[in-house]
C-alpha cells in the first residue's frame, strides 16, 4: 500500500478523503496548520514539511484559504515534494477557475498552472460548489427579513462525500492529468435553492432576485461555473438538507 499526504486533512472535504483512504488500507499522513505531529502553514514551509514528506508516496492537495496564500502555499509544497521525491500530486480545484474573473477563482487557476508545470505526476480535479457551502451562502443571506438573490444566476451542487470518493480513487491511481469535472446532479437556480433551504429550516423569508453588474456576475449569470455536461453526482440538495436538518413536514427539522 502507498503513503499518501493530505493537506487540508482535517478540513471538510480532506477528512472525508483521508478516511476513505485508511479504510483503503493505506498510510495516511495528515498535514494542517493545527494537527500534530505535521502541523505546518504551507504559506510557510519549513522542516515540518519536509519531514511530513519523507518517504511519501502521493500528496492529495487540499488545503485552500480565501484568505490570500494558496499560490505560496502551492510553491512550498511542490518544492518540497520534489525535494521528497513525491510520485504523484492531486489537485482539486473548481469548476470555472478559468471562466469566472473571482480572485478566488483565479488564484485556484493559478495553483491548476503551477502543479502542472512542477515536474511531478500530477491529477487535477474541478468540482461543482459543495452542498455545505450553498448553505453557509443561505445561512447568512437569510439573518435578514428579505432574501436578496443575484438574478438570472444558477448553482449545480455536490454532494462532498463524492467528492472525496473521487479523490480517494484518483489518489491511489495513476497520474492522470486533467480529469473530467464532477459536478452535481442537477442545474438549479438561486432562488429554488434558497427556497429549499428555508423550507427545511422552517423559516420564513421574503425573496428577491435582483440584477448585480460586472464582469464576475455576468460570467456566473452565464454559467461559466457550471457543468452540466459532467452532472455524475447522485446526491440532491434536498437529500443533504433532509439529512442535515431531518425531514419534518415539508423537510421541516422533525
Amino acid at each position: 500500500m502507498t503513503t499518501i499526504l493530505v493537506t487540508g486533512g482535517t478540513g471538510t472535504l480532506g477528512r472525508l478523503v483521508t478516511e476513505r483512504l485508511r479504510a483503503g488500507g493505506h498510510e495516511v499522513r495528515v498535514l494542517s496548520r493545527h494537527s500534530e505531529p505535521y502541523a505546518v502553514d504551507l504559506r510557510q514551509g519549513g522542516i515540518v514539511l519536509d519531514t511530513a514528506l519523507a518517504g511519501v508516496d502521493t500528496v492529495v492537495h487540499c488545503a485552500t484559504t480565501q484568505r490570500g496564500g494558496d499560490e505560496r502555499s502551492a510553491a512550498n509544497l511542490i518544492a518540497a515534494a520534489r525535494r521528497a521525491g513525491v510520485a504523484h500530486l492531486v489537485y482539486i480545484s473548481i469548476v470555472g477557475v478559468d471562466r469566472v474573473p473571482l480572485g478566488y477563482y483565479r488564484s485556484k487557476f493559478a495553483v491548476e498552472k503551477l502543479v502542472e508545470e512542477s515536474g511531478l505526476g500530477w491529477t487535477v480535479l474541478r468540482a461543482t460548489q459543495f452542498h455545505d457551502l450553498v448553505v453557509q451562502v443561505l445561512q447568512t443571506l437569510a439573518k435578514v427579513p428579505v432574501v436578496v438573490l443575484p438574478a438570472h444566476a444558477a448553482d449545480q451542487p455536490v454532494e462532498v462525500a463524492e467528492v472525496a470518493d473521487r479523490l480517494a480513487e484518483l489518489a491511489v491511481g495513476e497520474p492522470a492529468g486533467r480529469v473530467p469535472d464532477l459536478g452535481g446532479p442537477e442545474v438549479r437556480t438561486f432562488e429554488s435553492l434558497a427556497r429549499a433551504y428555508l423550507g427545511a429550516t422552517g423559516r420564513r423569508r421574503a425573496v428577491v432576485n435582483v440584477p448585480l453588474a460586472g464582469k464576475t456576475y455576468r460570467a456566473f449569470r452565464e454559467g461559466g461555473h457550471l457543468a452540466p455536461e459532467h452532472a455524475v453526482g447522485k446526491g440532491t440538495f434536498e437529500e443533504y438538507l433532509t439529512v442535515r436538518y431531518g425531514g419534518g413536514v415539508d423537510g421541516r427539522r422533525g
